[in-house]
């Protein structure tokens, strides 16, 4: 048998990316993709507009899950 084609020896947890597109992220938070985009719009959660579309970096949703909101660089001083 080998080793590549043996269920055992496969990751069962995808990697998950750094930065996630709205879609990425809320399977990532279970949430629908309209939930997401009203946390966004409220400001509840924090993402970033880069061009026309919303990206969110997974170790600033990490500390939102866990309560520990990370503040922009220009609120921190």
């Amino acid at each position: 048998m080998n080793k590549s084609s043996d269920p055992r020896t496969r990751n069962p947890m995808p990697r998950t990316k750094e930065v996630m597109t709205p879609k990425e992220a809320a399977e990532y938070l279970s949430v629908h993709v309209r939930t997401l985009y009203r946390l966004v719009k409220k400001g509840a959660i924090p993402g970033r507009r880069v061009g026309g579309s919303w990206r969110f970096q997974k170790h600033a949703l990490d500390e939102w899950l866990s309560g520990r909101e990370i503040l922009p660089l220009e609120d921190q001083k």
